[in-house]
């Protein structure tokens, strides 16, 4: 090996020394700081009193063919129609959820299933969108449908939860925030970034079961609206100084 290619080697064997103890010199934290995290879930909650209600009715009507129970029930459901409409309720708010014709029988025990009838069904789906006004809504659907019609349910719901996911989501970073400064303090370190933000759910808004009464005073039936909790879930991740 020549004098010049064994000079060359030493000096790379030099500054690779230099490097290497350059790198072991860092404090001994230094790489560690740099991955040090903590992470939290937290939700935010607000109540909020709904803006709409949701009618879930059958018009059910029994004859003696198919096609009798069929026209039947379309024509008593065309008086709902008619009544919810002259209520104020709007097309687009009607919605038929179901329409069926089948065989209705009478089960006794001398003689055992019998044919009685058959059943026309057509359930609807109605959003009324003036809360205050439920009540009354209800009321004109039952005068309509008569002893053809069932209410099987009254849900007071929040039509527009834009505002209230915003408040929930300002509510849930707060919450997220002082938690993750209580971890730090007793880590002895300090909040940095934000490393990530993840909303885990859609914003949920628990709705209530049916809740209708008559009014003490009066046969108008009215719709107990209560409040209802809009809630966001979230996890945080914020860097540790």
């Amino acid at each position: 090996m020549t004098k010049t290619r064994s000079r060359k080697i030493a000096i790379i064997a030099i500054a690779l020394a230099l490097v290497g103890g350059t790198a072991l010199s860092l404090p001994a934290n230094a790489a560690t700081n740099a991955t040090r995290y903590v992470t939290v879930n937290s939700e935010g909650t607000i109540k909020v009193t709904p803006d709409a209600v949701r009618l879930n009715a059958n018009v059910s009507v029994v004859a003696g063919s198919n096609k009798d129970a069929l026209a039947r029930t379309s024509t008593v459901a065309a008086a709902v129609r008619a009544a919810l409409t002259k209520a104020g309720i709007l097309k687009g708010d009607i919605a038929t959820q179901s329409i069926s014709v089948y065989p209705e029988y009478n089960y006794t025990q001398d003689k055992g299933s019998v044919l009685v009838g058959y059943r026309g069904l057509q359930g609807f789906v109605v959003t009324i969108k003036n809360a205050e006004n439920a009540g009354s809504v209800v009321d004109t659907v039952v005068a309509a449908g008569g002893n053809d019609l069932q209410i099987q349910g009254v849900t007071p719901f929040v039509l527009d939860s834009s505002a209230s996911t915003e408040s929930a989501r300002a509510n849930a970073v707060k919450n997220a925030k002082a938690k993750a400064t209580s971890y730090a303090k007793l880590l002895d370190a300090k909040l940095g970034r934000v490393n990530y933000l993840v909303e885990n759910s859609s914003p949920i808004s628990y709705p209530q079961v049916m809740a209708m009464a008559k009014a003490a005073d009066s046969e108008v039936t009215v719709v107990d609206l209560g409040q209802q909790d809009v809630t966001v879930s979230i996890t945080i991740q914020w860097a540790l100084l």
